[in-house]
């Protein structure tokens, strides 16, 4: 078994790249080279990372989903909670040829209980069932629009200082029956605590009426197809398509849909993967 420090500077040549540009700065955090891909931490399950791409690169694809990058050769890429051991990258570039490297995915121990003598959770009332796809269409329509915005790039902070009490990841099984993992933290706060913007971005759902589930719902597109959810809120302070701004107010703490107790639910995805925010690439509290 290799030490992290030496495979963060392990280096794996796949091709040299002639005629390229200046090189920009390198991620700060823990940098690693993987061949021709810049990395601000080796990936975990759970993690978001910060990259770079190769010069010239014109196409970005992980696990074979495309992924965009901006005009400094930036990227982000998440991995989820139950991600496979490896990942794939390929870097296209515009001589025709590309760069492909498979990155060691490290697993997380998530909080799992066992729960031998309790049973799942009863079956969803006739009224869920009939709202929730409206609801789900809702916010998968919010994930789909692309806004540009460049919060991604910002070292985020969270949105309430409360401690957590609900561990992304965690996962109950009743009665050898798997529960749902936990989709995001939990944070405790009172009713009305303010909720703060963990970074720049705008505001592509922001719920007229209280879902069934998540209450009064806010999402927050940070850009490169990083977003935030914030559940629960007993107020919404921002309207859909607005731009917000690090540590602006956007809401209060609340109770509201499926709560047990005022608390605030953030949950983060980054396209498809939910991505764990206690262990974003730093985050401040």
């Amino acid at each position: 078994m290799i030490s992290l420090r030496t495979a963060l500077v392990l280096v794996c040549i796949l091709m040299s790249v002639s005629g390229a540009a200046a090189e920009p700065a390198a991620p700060s955090v823990h940098q690693a080279e993987i061949g021709r891909f810049q990395l601000d931490r080796p990936p975990q399950q759970g993690a978001l990372v910060r990259g770079i791409v190769p010069p010239r690169t014109v196409r970005l694809v992980i696990d074979g989903h495309e992924v965009p990058f901006a005009s400094d050769r930036r990227f982000i890429a998440g991995f989820g909670r139950d991600h496979a051991a490896t990942s794939r990258i390929t870097a296209f570039l515009d001589d025709g040829t590309s760069a492909t490297e498979t990155l060691s995915v490290s697993p997380t121990r998530w909080i799992v209980e066992n729960l031998s003598r309790l049973p799942h959770h009863a079956q969803p009332d006739a009224e869920f069932q009939a709202r929730r796809p409206a609801e789900l269409e809702q916010i998968a329509s919010a994930r789909r629009i692309v806004t540009g915005a460049e919060g991604w790039r910002q070292d985020f902070i969270w949105p309430v200082p409360g401690h957590i009490t609900g561990h992304f990841g965690a996962q109950r099984i009743y009665a050898g029956e798997p529960g749902a993992p936990h989709a995001g933290v939990d944070l405790a706060g009172r009713i009305g605590t303010p909720v703060l913007a963990p970074a720049d971005g705008v505001v592509i759902l922001a719920a007229a009426s209280p879902f069934t589930l998540e209450g009064n719902l806010l999402m927050i597109d940070h850009g490169m197809g990083l977003n935030s959810a914030f559940l629960h809120l007993s107020r919404i302070d921002v309207k859909l398509g607005e731009t917000v701004r690090q540590g602006q107010p956007i809401g209060a703490v609340g109770m509201t849909g499926r709560a047990t107790g005022p608390h605030l639910h953030w949950g983060m995805k980054w396209q498809d993967e939910r991505i764990d925010p206690a262990i974003l690439p730093p985050s401040r509290r």
